[in-house]
This record gives structure tokens, sequence and C-alpha cells, in this order.
């Protein structure tokens, strides 16, 4: 331990967390000093602050017009189980998952909704191959493996001419990567992902094609209040212009504005991608040459720029998960890297964080910080 040599450089900031994630660069509760609290979000400062988050996330995200796009309660969560409960049954159904959070919607859609449906899955580190998904059936999937470090790399092989609905739960995809809205039917994310926001809050974004779905069938279950979009065979308007299902906290809103403002000011979704393209990258040019760790993702066409998962590929290693998690502690305890660990459900190894409120200089100190818990645990193990 006494020959490790400590890196001379720190991050500045140390929050890798996949979720809540990093506030946007230079953020201080300040910010939120217009947020009004006390206040109804139905009287008039509260359906304008709802409003301005709407069209700030249309212009950020280039969401087209005539799609609809709603707060609602339950985070990302909420917003999948929303379209799920209302929009399945219809068709026949395809389920994707590889990760733990598409593995959570093939057991709503299967156990729950009891969906006869076919269900395709890839192993941590893969994601399933698209050119065998039928598309004239509704199908679910996450464009981004928040737990397993890989991504959807594009949207070529959702036909546009599609009978089915695509319903895409983009929670650490949106606004850190190009989303192709003409294949997208329905679009899910929550704040705390990409922009570093609050938790609590879900985005759900519909295209016409689902609002007719939602205006022209009836699940055969029934629906919580909670989840009911339509009244009377058509779409509840009010949820999509900020007449919120349930009181949404205007403290949050304000964190998201804050966080959109920042997107734009610096250039909108093109420049938030460069960014966690460039902290992705930081993170992939330093283990590159190395033979004691690697990517999680296999393909660098899928591998993810926002969930970066690493794992420890040293053979001299006794105990796999209790090493990365030794690790994972070293780098808390230095105070460098917070909530580095993998997922619980994923395999052993770190997940680090590189949306777009990270700083590429913090995530380029952070790696060798990296080697240096690996071979003070390695000797520590020895």
């Amino acid at each position: 331990m006494k020959d490790l040599t400590i890196p001379a450089a720190r991050p500045v900031n140390p929050r890798f967390s996949s979720g809540p994630c990093a506030k946007i660069p230079h953020y201080t509760l300040d910010l939120l000093s217009d947020a009004p609290l006390g206040r109804s979000h139905r009287a008039a400062i509260g359906k304008a602050k709802l409003a301005e988050a709407f069209d700030l996330t249309r212009e950020v995200l280039g969401v087209p017009e005539g799609y609809r796009i709603g707060i609602v309660p339950g985070s990302d969560t909420g917003a999948v189980e929303m379209a799920m409960w209302s929009l399945l049954g219809a068709r026949p159904v395809e389920m994707l998952a590889w990760e733990s959070f598409g593995e959570g919607w093939v057991t709503d859609a299967v156990k729950q909704l009891k969906l006869d449906a076919t269900v395709r899955k890839a192993d941590y580190g893969r994601i399933v191959d698209f050119a065998q998904v039928d598309f004239d059936k509704d199908v679910v999937f996450t464009w981004n493996g928040t737990t397993s470090g890989v991504r959807v790399p594009n949207g070529d092989a959702i036909p546009a001419d599609r009978a089915g609905l695509t319903i895409c739960d983009a929670t650490s995809a949106a606004f850190a990567m190009d989303l192709p809205w003409d294949k997208l039917d329905v679009v899910t994310f929550s704040w705390q992902k990409v922009l570093g926001g609050e938790g609590a809050h879900g985005m759900l974004i519909l295209s016409p094609r689902a609002v007719e779905r939602l205006e022209t069938y009836t699940p055969a279950w029934p629906l919580p209040k909670i989840f009911r979009m339509t009244k009377g065979g058509k779409l509840i308007e009010g949820i999509f212009k900020g007449e919120t299902i349930n009181t949404p906290s205007m403290l949050a809103v304000e964190d998201y504005l804050v966080a959109l403002k920042w997107a734009q000011k610096i250039g909108g979704v093109k420049a938030l991608i460069a960014r966690a393209d460039a902290n992705a990258a930081a993170v992939r040019d330093f283990i590159a040459d190395k033979d004691w760790i690697a990517d999680l993702a296999e393909d660098p066409a899928t591998a993810s720029n926002t969930s970066v998962c690493l794992r420890f590929t040293d053979p001299v290693i006794k105990d796999g998960a209790a090493f990365a998690k030794a690790v994972a502690k070293r780098l808390e305890k230095e105070g460098v890297a917070l909530d580095a660990g993998a997922y619980r459900d994923a395999p052993a190894g770190l997940r680090i964080w590189c949306g777009s409120t990270v700083e590429a200089s913090d995530v380029a100190a952070l790696m060798p910080w990296i080697e240096w818990a690996y071979r003070a645990e390695l000797a520590a193990q020895a």
C-alpha cells in the first residue's frame, strides 16, 4: 500500500450517481428563488411555469408538433406504467429487455396485465437483435440500459409504416442521445437523469398514433385514476397543458426549468449529446489499453454514453462482487467518486454516470483513481 502513488488531480465534483444525477455546472439553490412556493399549481403563476416546462422540453429535445407532452406522477416508472396499462392489449405485444428495468416491464406485461407477449431478452452488455422484432406488434423497450451500459444505436430497424406502437423508456437517454421521434410513439423519462433534476416526476410524450389508440381502445382491465388519460373516449388534453393528474412540486418544476434553460443556453440537445459523448470517451480512452478492466458493453456501436458500466477482468481477483464493492468503497472514502458501484442486479463492477451535467475534466480526473483503488484492493487481497 505504501508503494501506491496517490493521483495528483481530483474530480472537482465527485458525484457520478446514475440517478439522481449530478446537478448542472455551477448549480446553487439560489437558482430556485423564482419558484412559486406556497402557491397552487392551478393558479396563473403555476400554470405558466408548467406551460414553460412543456415548451422548453419541446424546444430542447426537438419534439415534433402534434406530439403531446405531459408531466405525470411516479417518475419514469409512473410514465411507463401509464403507457402500458392504457395502450397495451389492442394488438399482440413484443417485450424487449437487456437489463433490470426492461425486465421489470416484462414482468408487468406478462404477470400483471397477463398479456401473451413475445419476450426477447439479451444478456447484460448486449441488446436484442432488432431485425428479429415484429413492429406490426406493439413493442416495449428501453432505449438505454441504465444498469447494463448499452443502448439502441439508432432507429433504423424500426419501420416508418409499422402497424404497432413503439413504447420507449428513454429515461437515461433523453437529452443525451439522438431519439428518432418519427419511430417512437411513446417516450418516457424522468428529470433526475441526464439533466440532473429532482425525482418523483415523470415525462410522458405521445405521438398522434398513440393518441389515436387511446381514443379508440379501452383496456379489458380497470385503470386506476392516476393512469387515466381519456374521458368519454377523448384524450384529457388538460394533462398535456399543465393540468396535472396530481399536485406537482413547484420547487422541482423550477429546478427542471433551470436545467432546461441551461441546456438551451449551451446549444440544446446537440450540445448535450456532445458533452455526454466526451464524458464517455474519457472513460473508454483510459481503459482502452488496460488488461484489468473492460467495458461491460460488448459492441462499441451499442455502448452507452451516459451509464458507462465497467467490469474487472484481472484473473487474480478472487471474489469479483466483493472486490468491485471494495473498490467503490475506496473511491467514496477518498471523496473522488460517490455512488459509482454497479447496480445491485447487474454484473459486479463500476458504473460511471457520464450524462450531460458531468464535466469531462472530472471524468478524466477520476480514471487514475480507479486504477489506484484497483491496485490498492489487489494488494489488500494478497
